[in-house]
């Protein structure tokens, strides 16, 4: 690892020189601020040890000029006539550490690991993040998509409730995780609960946590889902499948902010905002005594829809792009690409899975797909493919027959030139009036 040295003796420069070498540093010198510059962009230091009190120079400016041109540059200051007022401003301009001379060895040492250190996790993280972030993108251009952002973007700030609903697949934690990283909490967790995928017995141990031996196999004390989410966001998944039991004790940590681990006496306070989503019909559940009304009307204070596939399949190319470009960076098969009447093709079936079966249709052709370009027969949808041949084998009326069909085309149509009637005429080559009686005839949804 190269190391930079600027400090205006050449005696501590010399010196550290020596130390560090011995440590298998790569080390250079730099005696005043012009030559540490030039050095910085010459030697590309990963660490720079830098004097506060330069001949004609102020080290801090330095410092800031560092973190301007090189951000990821660890900085730790020394000083021999610096007080604590300069030590906050080194920090506060992003150096790790400052320290007074003379300089212990050890102490040199030790604060140069934990830089090492501390810089790797925090650039573990970032790139972690990144990958988070990127995976928990939301794809696509369609008005649906551009209201849903407009809708996030209102709502992320405050601290609201909110149920997201919607068929399965169609993206609801994907919703959940942007509403999350747009608020006030977008540093703190983003934890999920679903409670489907939870055998019932344990899903109030998991979300709540649980204290030793508060049943055959709690071993230790464990903290729920509850309490990692304390400050940040807690995404519960498929609320319309949670217990009424569970159910109550959700309501009361709504209201109060309260709730006791199983096995525990202890009230633990937390303040943790709670997004809630579901594909099921919670009125009617609310109606059959299935699920709480009191909760049901906690948690709808904002309520989203997840617009389903086939109301954007103008987004499906992005879609599909997206997903190739994550299967090509993370699987050994090469570099694929997809044919553009594939692509095409797509847009016109009904993914009744929506982008979850959109995403593993692509995933299965990328891996099963001879070469590197994915064909029309690759991607053909078992399911969706049959709906599609099946129309044509009905034996229906034919005036009747003719309705559906045309029903069926433009309504697909319209959802590839995202609703829009005059893109949509302009596409088939017919007038836009024509377009618009057509539509009104056959009750057409625009």
């Amino acid at each position: 690892m190269r190391i930079l040295i600027v400090d205006d003796e050449v005696n501590i420069c010399m010196s550290l020189t020596r130390i560090l070498e011995d440590e298998n540093y790569q080390c250079e010198s730099a005696y005043d601020a012009k030559t540490a510059l030039n050095k910085l962009e010459s030697f590309e230091p990963r660490l720079v040890l830098l004097d506060v009190r330069l001949d004609g120079a102020n080290g801090l400016d330095v410092l800031k000029t560092i973190k301007e041109k090189s951000p990821d540059t660890i900085v730790i200051m020394i000083s021999g006539h610096s007080g604590i007022i300069e030590a906050v401003k080194a920090i506060k301009l992003g150096a790790f550490d400052f320290l007074e001379k003379p300089l212990g060895i050890h102490k040199i040492k030790i604060t140069i690991k934990n830089a090492i250190k501390m810089h790797n996790i925090s650039s573990d993280y970032q790139r972690l993040k990144t990958d988070f972030d990127s995976r928990y993108q939301m794809i696509g251009n369609s008005k649906p998509i551009q209201d849903l952002r407009k809708m996030i973007s209102r709502i992320a700030p405050t601290d609201s409730k909110v149920l997201i609903r919607g068929e399965s697949g169609t993206g609801k934690e994907l919703i959940a995780y942007a509403i999350h990283n747009q608020s006030k909490r977008a540093n703190n967790a983003f934890i999920k609960f679903n409670s489907a995928a939870i055998p019932t017995e344990l899903v109030e141990s998991e979300l709540f946590g649980h204290e030793k031996g508060a049943f055959t196999g709690a071993i230790k004390t464990k903290s729920g889902k509850m309490e990692l989410a304390d400050e940040g966001t807690l995404f519960l998944d498929e609320i319309g499948d949670m217990s009424l039991d569970t159910q109550a004790k959700v309501l009361r940590v709504i209201q109060e902010g309260q709730f006791e681990r199983v096995g525990g006496t202890k009230t633990k306070q937390i303040n943790t905002r709670i997004i809630a989503a579901t594909h099921k019909d919670l009125e009617k559940m609310v109606a059959e005594g299935s699920f709480r009304e009191d909760l049901y009307y906690r948690l709808n204070v904002i309520e989203i829809i997840s617009p389903p596939l086939r109301e954007r399949a103008s987004d499906i190319p992005l879609l599909i792009e997206h997903f190739i470009t994550q299967f090509n960076n993370e699987m050994n098969f090469g570099e694929k690409k997809i044919e553009a009447k594939a692509i095409k093709q797509l847009q016109n079936y009904k993914f009744s899975g929506n982008i979850r079966e959109l995403r593993n249709l692509v995933e299965r052709a990328y891996i099963l797909s001879d070469g590197d370009l994915i064909t029309l027969e690759d991607l053909k949808p078992n399911k969706s493919a049959a709906e599609t041949d099946n129309f044509w084998y009905e034996t229906n009326d034919f005036k009747e027959k003719k309705k559906q069909f045309e029903k069926r085309y433009l309504q697909t149509q319209m959802n590839l030139h995202d609703n829009s009637v005059s893109n949509t005429a302009k596409a088939l080559n017919i007038q836009v009036s024509n377009l618009s009686r057509k539509l009104k005839e056959l009750k057409i949804n625009r």
